[in-house]
């Protein structure tokens, strides 16, 4: 993680320059902005994946399904965003990683043939959805790999402004949980796969959707975090980690100057300021 004090700034300052979005009821940042903005009521239904057409055909057999939401979302926003995904810093945070292949690496594990495949076990780390975002964008940069639980969107964002700042270039962040199917779900009931991608910059350009400001050393608060107007949107917000992003999305689709609080570490949250490009 970048070594980094915030006492040292009056604030961290980056700007939005592509988004990706896939979720129940969520097929893309231009349909779901639609949903967040107001202009087109949400309806909750099931993510639908895409297959990850970039990776080698080899790859794409081993692909799961945390490697599908976070390449569609990841290359939705580095298209968005104009930037050359080989020279892009990345973040990846989630939750819980590959909950489905954790539950079938489990089963194995339980049954009398506990012999468990090589594709089973090389997506079972952390950082496999890193591993192949290099493979299908040929991305030679940094990556860094995070998790927080229910915090993981906001450290990741945190993470990512930082890097940005410091390295002074832009950076990918790329959020993402799935569901565990039984008897884990009983204990982590997240109900379906959600992802965000974020395209930051350290400046402005014509293509810029939004500033996003952290300022200093006032970052962490004990305010609670914003929630969704819209029933079933907050009904997502609380149920999917990577969903703790919708108030920062829903600033950003109408095009708002707020400060907004973002879920974080049990009491503390983390306070930022968003403002339309």
């Amino acid at each position: 993680m970048t070594q980094f004090s915030a006492s040292h700034t009056t604030s961290l300052k980056v700007f939005v320059e592509g988004i990706g979005l896939l979720g129940p009821g969520l097929s893309s940042w231009a349909q779901g902005r639609q949903h967040l903005d107001g202009s087109l009521p949400y309806e909750a239904g099931r993510c639908v994946l895409p297959s990850p057409l970039a990776l080698p055909p080899a790859e794409r057999r081993r692909a799961g399904v945390v490697v599908k939401v976070s390449l569609a979302v990841s290359q939705e926003a580095v298209e968005a965003s104009g930037q050359h995904a080989n020279a892009l810093l990345s973040v990846f945070s989630s939750s819980s990683g590959d909950a489905v292949n954790c539950h079938e690496i489990c089963s194995a594990l339980a049954s009398g043939d506990r012999l468990i495949s090589p594709t089973r076990f090389h997506n079972s780390v952390h950082n496999a959805a890193s591993g192949y975002w290099s493979i299908s964008s040929g991305a030679m940069a940094s990556s860094s790999v995070l998790c927080a639980r229910d915090a993981s969107f906001a450290a990741g964002l945190l993470e990512a402004m930082i890097q940005v700042v410091v390295d002074e270039c832009p950076a990918l962040l790329v959020a993402y949980d799935t569901d565990y199917p039984e008897p884990l779900h009983g204990k982590r009931p997240v109900p379906d796969t959600m992802g965000v991608a974020l395209v930051l910059t350290p400046r402005r350009s014509a293509r810029s959707l939004a500033r996003i400001t952290l300022q200093g050393t006032r970052f962490l608060t004990a305010a609670a975090a914003d929630i969704m107007d819209d029933a079933a949107l907050e009904t997502l917000r609380q149920a999917i980690p990577a969903a703790r992003a919708l108030p920062l999305l829903q600033a950003i689709a109408k095009r708002e100057t707020t400060p907004l609080v973002l879920a974080y570490l049990g009491d503390v949250q983390l306070a930022i300021e968003v403002a339309p490009c």
